[in-house]
């Protein structure tokens, strides 16, 4: 999990994405994007598909399963 929130977190600093924007593309919470900021937890396989076309970053990226 932890690889997920510091690339996470990498990734919405560098590319300055709008949480909101985000939250509401994925049908959900500002708060649970929060979570997984904090590493409090990570979106489910469904949400996580729709983080990563927001995105156009790769699943295997956020999850450090690959370096790109």
């Amino acid at each position: 999990m932890a690889v997920f929130n510091d690339r996470f977190n990498e990734y919405l600093s560098a590319n300055k994405v709008n949480l909101s924007a985000l939250a509401d593309y994925c049908g959900i919470s500002k708060s649970n994007i929060s979570n997984w900021r904090k590493g409090d937890n990570v979106p489910s396989v469904e949400v996580l598909t729709k983080v990563c076309k927001y995105l156009d970053v790769s699943a295997d990226y956020l999850l450090g399963l690959s370096d790109y």
